[in-house]
């Protein structure tokens, strides 16, 4: 991956139709409980005790930010850590810039972690990062007393933010589904006084508020229409360090999930994924079209639901995926549209408008992969129609524009095209799944990155 100012070799791969998947394998922490973990230890006063942490690039620069605004952050064995924490308020100004590389997730909630903190600090990323908007984030915050002293044009990185002496507490509805915008406000809530609302017309993920109440803030969520929530947190609680284990991510058990469902013949258990009903939208997705999915050996690890996943490869058919799903699969979609190529008949995915502010123009790339795979698609306003052939043909170079997502969706394509399909580069796959190739090559996945250039 290439970190600010630096840049790296693109790494192609190629993905060729594979004999069936078999076994078990347990995919990487889920990043968004990663990122929390980390930011929550260093918000508490103590140390907190971290496993199962996702040891991807993202994840790790999330770390380092950690240690620069004064945290004591070790790591004491594989995805295992320790944070001794700083407590509310307690983070000192940064010596240089907080360098996010790819880490869209790390960088927003850090910026409302330092929104309650009167100091001053410059966040900055990668070339893709310095794309995403960030002005969703700065417009609450400088609602509640932040300055931001610095930002490139449209207030995107590099920009520094300035905490105010006394950060004022707001109730905020936000514009869009967002646990990133929700969270940055949460985090920033914690250092104002009385309390600091969040209004969502869709429910977003729910990581944050499950782990406030697990630090013991106090933290109330209500109903809000007919799909929305209304989070109010009380602020300046004293956080208490408490341990976490990192469920198995739902967005990565997603790829090796695809690929059995496509691959003819394939059975494979994927071990110990979340299941909280706010990050399940593709597995319900999937089952609609068909897919053979069990949920086996269900349990509650850290305030999150779990369980070992069975999946088998599926005859699948064409669905209409409502809008209002949107929130609970927004990173899903890419490999969605993948399996519904397979598929037989059309499958609509509505209200895809998120897609378009991702690592890129998502729903541009997925597109255009589908194109250089020979897939039949059509984009009607913010809606992508898939017609699936229950096959596809496969022979062309997919462009990932630098997107983790995309890469991986279209490797796992090329493993039932008829003939293989190349992505242009996999350097970024680090960014939150590590172990991609060698744990699905475990599976029986042919996928090649030596002399694939050219």
């Amino acid at each position: 991956m290439s970190s600010t100012g630096h840049a790296t070799l693109p790494v192609p791969a190629l993905a060729r139709r594979s004999p069936a998947l078999k076994g078990r394998v347990r995919v990487p922490g889920d990043k968004s409980v990663s990122h929390r973990s980390l930011i929550f230890g260093a918000l508490t006063v103590g140390e907190t005790r971290i496993s199962g942490l996702l040891e991807g690039e993202d994840v790790l620069n999330t770390a380092k930010a950690c240690a620069a605004l004064g945290a004591d952050v070790e790591r004491v064995g594989e995805g295992e850590w320790r944070v001794h924490g700083v407590g509310v308020g307690g983070l000192r100004a940064p010596e240089g810039v907080l360098d996010f590389g790819n880490a869209g997730t790390g960088s927003r909630l850090m910026m409302g972690v330092v929104a309650g903190n009167p100091i001053t600090a410059t966040f900055d990323g990668d070339a893709s990062l310095r794309r995403r908007p960030m002005r969703r984030i700065l417009d609450p915050l400088e609602k509640m007393g932040v300055a931001v002293v610095d930002a490139a044009e449209g207030g995107r990185l590099p920009l520094t933010l300035k905490g105010p002496q006394e950060l004022v507490p707001i109730t905020y509805e936000s514009p869009v589904a967002s646990a990133q915008i929700k969270s940055a406000v949460l985090l920033a809530g914690l250092g104002a006084p009385g309390e600091t609302t969040v209004i969502e017309k869709e429910a977003s993920r729910d990581h944050t508020e499950r782990m406030l109440t697990h630090f013991g803030a106090e933290v109330t969520v209500e109903p809000y229409g007919e799909h929305g929530r209304k989070v109010t947190l009380k602020g300046r609680p004293e956080l208490k360090p408490a341990p976490i284990r990192v469920p198995a991510d739902p967005s990565s058990a997603a790829f090796p999930l695809v690929a059995a469902l496509i691959v003819p013949g394939s059975e494979v258990v994927i071990e110990g994924v979340m299941t909280n009903p706010l990050r399940t939208g593709l597995f319900i997705t999937l089952k609609e079209m068909g897919a053979d999915i069990t949920f086996e050996n269900e349990r509650v690890e850290g305030g999150e639901s779990v369980a070992d996943i069975r999946v088998r490869a599926s005859a699948l058919t064409g669905v209409n995926v409502p809008a209002e799903r949107a929130p609970s699969m927004i990173d899903e979609y890419p490999v969605l549209a993948v399996a519904a190529a397979f598929a037989t008949g059309e499958t609509r995915m509505n209200g895809l408008s998120e897609l378009r502010v991702k690592e890129s123009d998502r729903l541009a790339a997925v597109a255009d992969g589908l194109a250089q795979a020979g897939v039949a698609y059509r984009i009607e306003g913010d809606d992508l129609i898939v017609t699936g052939a229950g096959a596809a043909a496969g022979g062309g170079t997919v462009a990932t524009h630098m997107d983790h997502r995309i890469a991986m969706s279209f490797l796992v394509m090329g493993l039932a095209t008829d003939k293989p399909l190349k992505v242009d580069d996999i350097s970024f796959i680090a960014t939150s799944f590590p172990t991609f190739l060698p744990q699905m090559r475990a599976l029986g996945a042919l996928i090649d990155t030596e002399a694939v250039a050219g």
